[in-house]
């Protein structure tokens, strides 16, 4: 008698434009299928594979899917990744970018990694954190984000020094007078935060980092807060346009005593964790750690 076994659903989801995919998505939909799995795409991968069905990547998300393979880097991880976190479905993030701090497949280890999968074994989750952050303006929520890497503040005026105000739980901590503010996850925290000075910190360490970028005092350090914080940072002049910036990519305007309120996001985004791959051992890789 048939069974009614739930069906092995899978997704592709890549970055655009990546002639290598020509090669990739077929070679990956081949070696699913042949395991039993159904494979559906996103817009951006269904050039690559024909007959398979194609959905918007915020469609995907309500679908039973077991795991995504994402072909590209961490700008297409992250973008996934925001919308993939609300329906909990773990991802496979292999790097087709320069850098893939976050995508750590490499492209020639991707049967290897899918056969991990398929298997569950020698395989765990990593569970990234994701930042909440909500714009109030006179009160009202205007606008609301959850961000996997950070939240900027800042100017769109280049080298425009901004004023303000960060209470941390309640707690009047600083005025600040910087070209701009991030907040960061420690997934985050090996990204922009870096670059203006931030601490790195292990993916399991729950934290924030409160970093200025281009601080105007000497005394403005990054400031490492339990995730249980409540961040308030409010803008107290700005002399050209301000933004919200979400992980680089989307963001919303904001007006002089705009109030960004982050906490910690009941959203978690998984990502597969492969054996004999640590994170020093990824800082060694890609950031050429302890080398110069």
């Amino acid at each position: 008698m048939p069974t009614n076994q739930p069906k092995k659903l899978v997704a592709l989801m890549s970055k655009p434009t990546k002639p290598e995919l020509t090669k990739i998505v077929p070679d990956v939909v081949v070696w699913l299928q042949a395991r039993g799995y159904e494979v559906i795409t996103d817009r951006e991968t269904s050039n690559y594979c024909k007959g398979l069905e194609a959905m918007a990547r915020e469609e995907i998300a309500k679908h039973p899917v077991r795991f995504v393979v994402l072909l590209g880097g961490d700008g297409t991880l992250l973008s996934a990744a925001r919308v993939l976190a609300r329906s909990d479905i773990p991802v496979i993030g292999v790097n087709l970018g320069s850098l893939g701090f976050l995508t750590e497949v490499k492209q020639e280890e991707i049967a290897q990694a899918l056969e991990e999968v398929d298997a569950a074994r020698s395989c765990e989750l990593s569970l990234r954190p994701m930042l909440r952050c909500q714009v109030l303006r006179d009160g009202k929520c205007v606008a609301t984000h959850d961000a996997l890497n950070e939240v900027v503040m800042n100017q769109s005026a280049v080298a425009r020094i901004t004023d303000f105000e960060v209470r941390v739980n309640g707690n009047f901590v600083a005025n600040y007078k910087a070209d701009g503010l991030i907040i960061s996850t420690p997934t985050g925290s090996t990204a922009y935060s870096l670059a203006a000075g931030g601490p790195i910190l292990s993916p399991e360490v729950s934290a924030f980092v409160i970093t200025p970028v281009a601080s105007h005092a000497l005394t403005n350090r990054p400031l490492v807060v339990k995730d249980t914080a409540i961040i308030e940072a409010r803008i107290l002049v700005t002399r050209e346009q301000a933004f919200l910036t979400v992980d680089g990519q989307v963001g919303t305007a904001l007006l002089e005593n705009d109030l960004v309120l982050c906490k910690k996001s009941e959203y978690n985004v998984k990502l597969f964790k492969f054996a004999g791959r640590s994170f020093f051992d990824v800082l060694r890789t890609k950031l050429k750690w302890g080398e110069r």
